[in-house]
């Protein structure tokens, strides 16, 4: 940050490089435990609409050959390379994710660039850092293969899409070899062991390493020996199969063994075998048939015994069901008794809270009752008093002038006490909303009809609620233009810091010297916070100590753009939250 005027002469923080923040989602971290020694393992580097994974190192940051050398403010603190997903500290010093994530793992984790202690609540996120190295000009990653292309770094997944020296796996998947991508058609044409080939017998296509075994197994094309060395020498494999039962020289069974028959012999002595022992077949047959009857008999005789069986078998299946259904009955009844149950306990719960309600009530009211009886006891006695005196006709002027001056001096102190209510009434709703931890949460609502009013120039800017160090510390508020204020009118919110005249400034350090952060809170479960901090400048008179109601608003006229902040997920229910942070912990005590 730096100091400065804006345009209505107003001292303002500015920070030294000015860029709206962005809500480009953040690009994918692998986790530091799988690490490689290759920095860029093989990857799919098809474009995400994030960065793909192997586009970042697995640890650290960009490893890449840069055209220029960069700048020390784009390198980790950690790792000393070019950040890769930049987070920023409380202190101001940047690191990669995965390199403050191994800082943060450690217990009382310090920055190694000044040690002062670390807060994972109070590391954000480097957006403008992160948009400036991807736009940094690198060689190409495939440089040591010949590839001379120079680019931004967040071209460098496009470019290797393309790229004809980048090293890419065999296409065809099962090859495990790896080559340059101009290198491919030579590969798949000559080299590669999985290229598809034809089987010159069956005309089929298939893969190298799988040709030999296809045709010394399946190919239906290759020409075979019959195996009972037959004449025939040569036949194609789909054929042999009919061939053996053709084959004069084939071995075969008599049809009829399947009813006893063991005959077993050629082709040519199976004919005659079925010539000669034609009756001895039939009668097989015939004692096959007999059996077979006997056992379709039994199993008729096993099934009518299974049938009588079914009818109450039936009967008891219908109880079953009936009694599930009175279960299940039963049991919805159960259900329902329960939720009214429960319901009723509700009530009753309510009802209980009611009437300790009403009980808490009825004891304010009786100590009131009490109250009053003693004042009507008072107020009896005093009557009978007065009776007493105007009976005897003595003083009873001068006790009435005297009363009439006690009630004419209540009535005074009565007025008094109403202003003393009122002021403390003032009091307690200021230091209900007040903190004093340095911390403020400020709600603002109606933001479309307070930002209208801002650009019809009715409510330039808004004050938040005082807040403070501590109970005995620096008092300070917020202030917020709508429309934005100097360099930043029409286009941007500006958010500026106010340093008050507080009671217990006599005892405080000055100039005020702590660091604050501003912050515009994202209302999603993302929390995607737009913030930025800075120290105070010791020599502005912003930092003084007051001698009027407040000093000169600090901040940032350019804390966000409009566009962002009115298309992001920053405005919910036409409210915003903005958050402001001074830094407390190396406050003295008063």
């Amino acid at each position: 940050m730096s100091s400065g005027r804006s345009a209505n002469g107003r001292e303002v923080q500015i920070p030294l490089q000015q860029v709206a923040p962005s809500l480009v989602a953040p690009l994918p971290i692998t986790p530091p435990s799988h690490r490689s020694t290759n920095p860029w393992p093989p990857c799919d580097l098809t474009p995400q609409p994030s960065a793909p994974a192997g586009f970042q190192p697995l640890h650290g940051g960009f490893r890449d050959v840069f055209v220029e050398k960069p700048e020390a403010k784009y390198c980790c603190e950690a790792c000393r390379r070019v950040l890769c997903e930049p987070r920023q500290t409380e202190c101001g010093h940047r690191f990669c994710q995965s390199c403050i994530n191994d800082i943060l793992s450690h217990s009382n984790p310090v920055c190694p660039a000044d040690r002062e202690p670390l807060f994972k609540d109070k590391i954000f996120r480097d957006v403008c850092c992160h948009r400036e190295i991807m736009a940094l000009k690198v060689f190409c990653r495939s440089k040591a293969n010949g590839c001379q292309e120079q680019m931004s770094l967040q071209q460098i997944p496009d470019h290797l899409n393309v790229c004809p020296f980048f090293e890419v796996p065999c296409p065809l998947g099962k090859c495990k070899e790896r080559m340059m991508r101009k290198e491919i058609p030579e590969h798949l044409a000559w080299k590669c062991k999985h290229r598809e080939s034809t089987c010159e017998f069956c005309m089929t296509k298939m893969p190298l390493t799988d040709l030999q075994k296809h045709k010394e197994t399946v190919c239906p094309s290759f020409p075979v020996s019959c195996p009972n060395h037959c004449s025939f020498s040569s036949l194609p494999r789909s054929e042999l199969t009919s061939h053996q039962q053709d084959c004069p020289k084939a071995q075969i069974n008599c049809l009829f063994h399947r009813y006893g028959c063991t005959f077993k012999g050629l082709n040519q002595e199976m004919r005659q075998h079925d010539s000669t022992f034609v009756a001895e077949h039939l009668r097989m047959m015939v004692k096959g048939n007999c059996l077979l009857e006997n056992k379709v008999d039994n199993v008729k005789e096993e099934l009518m015994e299974r049938c009588k069986v079914l009818p109450a078998l039936n009967s008891r299946l219908s109880e079953l069901e009936s009694q599930n259904e009175e279960l299940r009955e039963k049991n919805r009844q159960t259900e329902q008794k329960l939720a009214n149950l429960q319901k009723m306990m509700s009530s009753h719960s309510e009802t209980l809270m009611a009437l300790e309600i009403e009980l808490g009530s009825l004891r304010r009211l009786r100590e009131e009752v009490e109250t009053l009886r003693g004042t009507v006891d008072n107020v009896r006695t005093r009557l009978a008093t007065l009776e007493q005196g105007g009976r005897s006709g003595s003083g009873s002027t001068h006790t009435f002038a005297s009363l009439e001056t006690q009630l004419n001096r209540h009535d005074d102190m009565l007025s008094v006490h109403e202003i003393r209510l009122a002021d403390m009434d003032l009091r307690f709703q200021v230091l209900e909303t007040a903190s004093y931890n340095g911390t403020l949460i400020w709600k603002i609502r109606d933001y479309k009809r307070r930002k209208q009013e801002a650009v019809a120039g009715k409510t330039l800017s808004l004050y938040s609620q005082p807040f403070y160090t501590g109970y005995f510390g620096y008092k300070m508020c917020a202030r917020v233009y709508l429309n934005g204020d100097g360099m930043g009118k029409g286009t941007h919110l500006s958010l500026f810091f106010v340093v008050m005249k507080g009671e217990y400034d006599a005892l405080l350090p000055w100039p005020f010297k702590q660091k604050v952060t501003l912050m515009l809170m994202d209302q999603t479960p993302s929390r995607k916070h737009l913030g930025d901090a800075f120290k105070p400048d010791p020599h502005s008179s912003s930092f003084r100590r007051p001698t009027a109601e407040m000093n000169i608003a600090s901040g940032c006229p350019l804390f966000v753009a409009q566009s962002v902040l009115e298309t992001g997920s920053y405005i919910k229910d036409d409210t915003i939250f903005i958050k402001v942070t001074v830094d407390t912990s190396d406050l003295p005590d008063p």
